[in-house]
């Protein structure tokens, strides 16, 4: 699995013109899922999401997690995270999961987000969506199971 997590002031994704998201203080997690990504790749990754400590403390140092400040979680999905750019000039996405097993995954790893935090927000697995954001710091993070 592959996520680029955003701390935010604020985010929101709309589906044609709907706003179907919105969070103030908190992470935009836009979320890949790969061929070869299971349940247990879904919970390493999402404990590392949640251990993080990217907010500043008193002292203007990075030492909070999203649970220290009560923060919130908007999760995108977001296939687009397995581009392959290797050859020519339009990218090939074999790398992604297939659709089924994407959105259960997803699914699921938004199942462990709302374990551990009362407000997690959600896009539309599949639709076409428009997403806006504050980005605070900017402070912008990718990880990828395969490296952590």
């Amino acid at each position: 699995m592959r996520a680029v997590v955003q701390r935010v002031s604020r985010a929101e994704v709309s589906v044609d013109g709907a706003t179907v998201g919105r969070i103030g203080k908190g992470y935009l997690l836009l979320l890949g899922v790969g061929q070869n990504d299971t349940e247990a790749k879904a919970q390493k990754l999402w404990n590392k999401i949640f251990k993080m400590r990217i907010f500043e403390d008193g002292s203007g140092k990075t030492n909070l997690s999203l649970a220290d400040v009560d923060g919130e979680v908007l999760i995108v999905s977001q296939f687009t995270l397995y581009a392959n750019c290797k050859r020519g000039n339009r990218p090939s996405f074999t790398d992604a999961g297939t659709p089924d097993e994407a959105e259960r995954l997803y699914e699921h790893f938004v199942e462990l987000a709302s374990a551990d935090i009362p407000n997690v927000q959600t896009g539309r697995f599949g639709a076409m969506m428009e997403v806006s954001l504050t980005n605070d710091g900017p402070f912008t993070i990718c990880l990828d199971t395969d490296f952590l």
